[in-house]
């Protein structure tokens, strides 16, 4: 059985869930089902804001062979077109997998506000895993992250496409 991802303990100190936070992390999952479409990791993300759904993601590197196409980069573009322009105040992004440091450092750039993620991810994690850019102080904007919500179900899905391809 392969191992699922732990949570740090920076994301066990911060784990703060909202009731609404369970449903919309049901949707980065969903999200991420269509990735196994077009055979991607995956890995999906949610933004929302006041409530409403304002930007979706899957990953779609290997349909567009783009190394950017993770699903967070997707849904922050779409959010942005939503929103009519790049900073994505007053949202909360959710996505499956602990984000990467591109995407990480794309969250920041964007301004968004709080961060919730599923599993973790030991090798590439860039919200306290391997690297810390979401709680860097020298930047200019540190988002809320809260890790684990759902991160069995997450951590699963992710599991068992690695597992066939082995």
């Amino acid at each position: 059985m392969a191992h699922l991802p732990t949570l740090s303990i920076r994301h066990v100190m911060s784990e703060r869930f909202f009731p609404r936070d369970e449903y919309f992390m049901h949707l980065a999952l969903r999200e991420a089902e269509h990735a196994l479409e077009h055979e991607d990791v995956p890995i999906g993300a949610v933004l929302v804001r006041e409530g409403e759904v304002i930007g979706t993601g899957h990953n779609e590197r290997e349909v567009r062979q783009d190394p950017t196409a993770h699903a967070e980069i997707l849904a922050l573009r779409e959010a942005a077109r939503e929103v009519g322009g790049w900073r994505v105040l007053e949202s909360v992004l959710y996505v499956t997998l602990e984000p990467c440091a591109m995407c990480a450092g794309a969250i920041v750039l964007a301004r968004v506000p709080r961060v919730v993620f599923g599993a973790s991810d030991p090798k590439a994690g860039a919200a306290g895993s391997v690297l810390d850019v979401l709680g860097e102080s020298r930047l200019n904007h540190r988002p809320e992250v809260a890790g684990g919500l759902l991160a069995a179900e997450c951590g699963a899905l992710l599991s068992e496409f690695f597992a066939s391809r082995r």
